[in-house]
Order: structure tokens, then C-alpha cells, then sequence
């Protein structure tokens, strides 16, 4: 015959028995409880947090872009600015010189400068054709020139004489 196998569990610690080792009120063995073999470490039940993402920076692109925007806004702006001295935005008692970048095209002056060429006398509303402008400004006393614009945004009719 053979002898009965011992009783209780052989993997235990040596813990008295009948006492919960997790019990409150009692500390934990110096170093923290025991680990179980072939149990992981237990922390973070997620796993590793990653470290936060460091602030991206202003880049050469950006600021490239940057500069170029505002470029771009100041050349419209401009070009908006400068387009309000256009002959369709003079009026009756104004002066007026042949632009510099087009001979088609007139600007805006003071009339007590001397680029002033022509003052105008008359200003109608409509599309022009050379024989009807001269027709039209014909019937202005002192009129000695005139200067229609068709086509493209406004159209209408400047009866000019010399400044």
C-alpha cells in the first residue's frame, strides 16, 4: 500500500492559515505582496502611455504662405485703390490725364496740377459708338474732345474740353 498524499496546497505561501493576506487594516510585507510565478507585473492595465507630442512649430511653409497672402491682398487692395482715379469714376468738374500705362485709358487728376490735360463737361450713361459720342458732345458748349468707354464694366460718355 502507499501512503495518502499531504494535505493542503503545496504552491501556498507561507501564510498562516484561515487570515486574508488583502485584509484592511493590515500592511502589505516589506517590498509589496508577492508576485504569483508567471504573472506579469501589475501597473498600467493598458499598457504604456505614450509621452505627449511635443508643440509643432512655425515653419519656413507657413510663413512662406504667410508672406504670400498678404502679398497678394496688398497688390488687389492696391489695384482696387488705384483703379477708383479711372475715368468711370469722374465726374462733372473734374480733370483728367491719359495714363501712363495705356493711351486708351484716362486717370483722374487735380485740376490745378499740371499733368491735367482735359476738365470734363458732361458725363452720359450708355454705350457710344465714335459717331454718336461726337453727335452727343456736339451739343455741349465748349466741348472740344470727348472719351466713351464700352465694353467691360461701365459704359459711358465724357464730353471734354481743354484744361
Amino acid at each position: 500500500m502507499t501512503t495518502p498524499p499531504p494535505q493542503g496546497n503545496p504552491f501556498a505561501q507561507s501564510q498562516p492559515q484561515g487570515q486574508n493576506p488583502f485584509a484592511q487594516g493590515q500592511t502589505p510585507p516589506e517590498g509589496g505582496f508577492p508576485q504569483q510565478p508567471g504573472f506579469p507585473q501589475q501597473g498600467n492595465p493598458y499598457g504604456a502611455v505614450p509621452p505627449e507630442q511635443p508643440r509643432r512649430k512655425i515653419g519656413f511653409k507657413t510663413i512662406k504662405n504667410i508672406v504670400i497672402a498678404v502679398i497678394v491682398v496688398s497688390v488687389a487692395v492696391g489695384a482696387f485703390i488705384a483703379s477708383r482715379d479711372d475715368a468711370d469714376q469722374a465726374a462733372v468738374g473734374d480733370c483728367l490725364k491719359s495714363s501712363s500705362s495705356s493711351s486708351d485709358e484716362m486717370e483722374v487728376v487735380e485740376c490745378s496740377s499740371s499733368e491735367a490735360e482735359v476738365e470734363v463737361l458732361k458725363k452720359v450713361d450708355g454705350n457710344f459708338s465714335s459717331i454718336t459720342a461726337e453727335t452727343e458732345c456736339r451739343k455741349v458748349e465748349e466741348a472740344t474732345s470727348f472719351y466713351a468707354q464700352t465694353g467691360d464694366g461701365a459704359e459711358f460718355l465724357l464730353c471734354l474740353k481743354d484744361a
